[in-house]
């Protein structure tokens, strides 16, 4: 991710849904665990790298990986600068797949230099990006949730008992006992 004014921005757009899906307290674990992740599949990647890693893009790649699987048909508001600035909407998974393609593309350069050159290439950690997002992909199907997102529009979920004495009581039209 380019500045940390960007990944500011990127976890803003996405980190907040995966907070109301996740709760609050598990939202930050879930943050940690992926930037944890991240870090470890750059340092797997670059084991010799005498180069310094800081940042929390990785975790914010896993934030964006969970909500990838999450709110596939979601629709983000978009910058576009390549061209002049345009302002659109895209569909989540559109974008996501895209920036993923970049970090893909940005590992195969950094690749590619390092070995004409023969030496180091700093500056983005593309691995930690790519461990990050695969990271968020698989803890968001492991960690409980507690909301759904049905058409649009959240629910609590309710634990089973508590369901099936509520439908029972309106069923019935008897009042519940205290």
């Amino acid at each position: 991710m380019a500045a940390p004014a960007g990944t500011m921005l990127f976890l803003w757009i996405f980190g907040d849904n995966i907070e109301d899906h996740l709760g609050h307290a598990v939202y930050p674990l879930f943050y940690l665990l992926c930037g944890l992740l991240a870090s470890m599949a750059h340092i797997y990647a670059n084991p010799d790298s005498n180069l310094p890693t800081v940042g929390a893009s990785g975790a914010i790649a896993g934030v964006m990986g969970a909500f990838l699987l999450r709110y596939p048909q979601a629709r983000v508001q978009v910058l576009w600068t390549w061209i002049g600035y345009r302002v659109f909407w895209m569909p989540a998974l559109g974008m996501l797949f895209y920036w993923f393609a970049l970090q893909l593309i940005g590992q195969v350069w950094m690749q590619y230099v390092s070995s004409r050159t023969h030496q180091q290439v700093g500056g983005v950690a593309y691995w930690a990006h790519l461990g990050g997002f695969v990271s968020g992909m698989i803890l968001i199907k492991v960690i409980p949730s507690r909301t759904e997102y049905n058409y649009g529009a959240w629910t609590k979920k309710e634990a089973p008992a508590v369901a099936v004495a509520a439908s029972a009581n309106q069923n019935s039209g008897s009042q519940p006992l205290h």
